[in-house]
């Protein structure tokens, strides 16, 4: 029996010339349709995941597809017994994702890098003189990533053109291949790295999350899951006899992939920690945290 919901990831450089009226039409649509779920919109255009009905979300994906601005959407689609997300929010930005290049702001519908589909990647990855650049935040990557490659210690997706500039001597005469979670991310910093005078620069169609449904390639080469941004926190990506979980409980450092945000509410970081661990000591990151919160009388529960 088919699950009844979905979860559906997608983008589209588009360019959208009020936002603030785009983001009130496309509110309406999906309380019409009662999705749940984060959608960002700016001039630049949409990027979303949301959760809803099969029927819900086959209507989503068809007002989308027949409209010019967002029509050829590579959607990426997860079945799922349940919403994901506890409620919807749109939101209007300066960007889609935030690189913060100011001045040199460039639109990926104007520069962006080759796509690789799965097979070419998964070539790609062996050859010589090739290094892999991971395009997303320090606590996604620490969950899961591909084999071998660079992983920028940035908290956030701004923190890499810097990170670039401090490690160009890793990357000058490389052949770069970069991936992120669904391929947005990568559509624009790839473009960086062109405009940086990297030339020979790729990046991963559709990202992490079509590569483990390629059948053609079942994930091979990537090790733990892939971190989204929903209720499910991970999901897997390698279907093959190599997958492994490479993420460790903090407290006893048994394989765990179960983040969990500390329950010293000032404090709030997010960590790994497995279910008997949470149920013996709390939800604390540090020691010294779950002293904090006895004396303080303010944990979160839950």
């Amino acid at each position: 029996m088919s699950a009844p919901y979905e979860v559906l990831l997608y983008y589209k450089y588009s360019r959208i010339a009020d936002p603030e009226a785009y983001a009130a039409q496309h509110r309406a649509l999906c309380q019409k349709l009662q999705l749940k779920g984060r959608i960002l919109i700016a001039q630049e255009g949409i990027n979303g995941t949301v959760s809803g009905l099969v029927a819900d979300t086959a209507e989503y994906r068809r007002v989308l597809d027949a409209d010019p601005l967002t029509s050829d959407i590579a959607w990426k689609i997860d079945p799922s017994e349940e919403h994901v997300f506890p409620k919807l929010s749109i939101k209007v930005r300066e960007e889609v994702v935030t690189l913060d290049l100011g001045q040199d702001d460039f639109s990926p519908e104007d520069l962006t890098a080759t796509h690789l589909k799965p097979d070419e990647w998964r070539q790609a990855m062996q050859e010589d003189n090739v290094v892999m650049i991971d395009a997303r935040n320090d606590y996604e990557w620490e969950i899961g990533r591909f084999e071998g490659a660079l992983l920028p210690a940035v908290p956030s997706f701004r923190d890499l053109p810097q990170w670039v500039r401090d490690h160009r001597e890793q990357l000058e005469g490389k052949k770069i291949l970069t991936y992120c979670t669904g391929g947005i991310r990568c559509e624009k910093f790839s473009g960086f790295l062109l405009n940086e005078g990297l030339s020979d620069v790729y990046q991963l169609d559709g990202g992490i999350v079509s590569y483990g449904k390629a059948e053609s390639v079942k994930g091979e080469g990537f090790e733990g899951e892939c971190y989204v941004f929903d209720e499910r926190l991970s999901v897997p990506v390698n279907r093959t006899e190599g997958a492994s979980i490479i993420s460790h409980c903090a407290i006893c450092d048994e394989p765990s992939i179960r983040y969990r945000n500390c329950g010293w509410k000032p404090c709030n970081a997010q960590f790994f920690c497995c279910e008997r661990c949470e149920a013996e000591s709390g939800r604390f990151c540090e020691p010294i945290c779950k002293e904090a919160a006895t004396t303080c009388s303010i944990a979160v529960t839950g």
